[in-house]
């Protein structure tokens, strides 16, 4: 990869429960989330993978943040179940 370029970003997409979430979180919150969304964009397999699911659950120690998630077949659709800040 030369430098110029970033790692490809999968497109995110939160479904109807994290909407809800996300709307009762405050401003500070949200940033939170924001950077832990940006870092699985870049990298899903962040990710412990839950047992028997195709969901992947992340829990950011330092951000207090965790997002249940999965990601698509080709990769380029993270789509976000659950979002805690």
């Amino acid at each position: 990869m030369s430098p110029e370029h970033s790692p490809r970003r999968s497109q995110v997409v939160l479904v109807e429960p994290a909407l809800s979430q996300l709307a009762k979180l405050t401003a500070s919150e949200t940033h939170r989330l924001d950077r832990v969304i940006v870092a699985i964009s870049v990298n899903p397999e962040l990710g412990t993978p839950v047992p028997d699911t195709l969901l992947r659950d992340y829990v950011d120690d330092v951000d207090g943040v965790r997002v249940i998630y999965y990601v698509t077949a080709l990769r380029q659709i993270t789509i976000v179940a659950y979002v805690e800040a």
